[in-house]
């Protein structure tokens, strides 16, 4: 059931939880053939965003998880659709109802993180990674990513769980989607 407020507008944590329960019902999902970039679910989260099989995938993950959560409360997807990370937080920048969280700040206060935040890195070039946020402990961020590995790797071949530090050099920061994006 969702939760509204005194606006009568959906509550952003409900839809923030439900995407990272969705995430969590997705842990093993695996490319097939490994290193395909394809595969049943992993074409379904590319197809999500309008991409065919064989393209990195860990930002269609995070929409389609998002995607996921909003349909069951009977929501509009609030996050960027795209398949590029760098795409994703570049238009995160100026998209109504997104709120950008940047690194230099959540060093400072990582208990701005919550729950259900996309996290966003980028690398040299116009390679990024992202996943979603599952818990913040001290200076330690737990999250959720698709097209990863046990290793961490940005190119993986499964859904899997992961530590990140708020001080890796490349973390550029976090997306919160909130209601006014709905």
């Amino acid at each position: 059931m969702t939760s509204v407020n005194s606006n009568n507008i959906p509550d952003i944590e409900t839809l923030a939880v439900a995407a990272l329960h969705a995430a969590q019902d997705q842990l093993g999902q695996c490319e097939n053939p490994r290193g395909s970039n394809s595969g049943p679910m992993v074409n379904e989260y590319l197809h999500a965003v309008g991409l065919p099989p064989g393209y990195a995938w860990c930002q269609a993950f995070v929409y389609w998880c998002y995607g996921t959560a909003a349909g069951k409360l009977k929501l509009s997807n609030p996050a960027v659709k795209t398949g590029s990370v760098h795409d994703c937080w570049s238009h995160s920048a100026s998209a109504v109802g997104i709120t950008k969280l940047l690194k230099a700040d959540v060093v400072q206060r990582p208990e701005l993180v919550k729950p259900g935040d996309q996290f966003i890195l980028l690398f040299g070039g116009n390679a990024g990674h992202t996943g979603i946020v599952e818990r913040v402990e001290g200076t330690t961020f737990h999250t959720i990513e698709g097209n990863s590995n046990n290793n961490g790797s940005r190119e993986g071949y499964e859904v899997v769980r992961h530590q990140r530090s708020f001080s890796d050099k490349d973390l550029a920061g976090f997306i919160r989607y909130t209601a006014a994006g709905i």
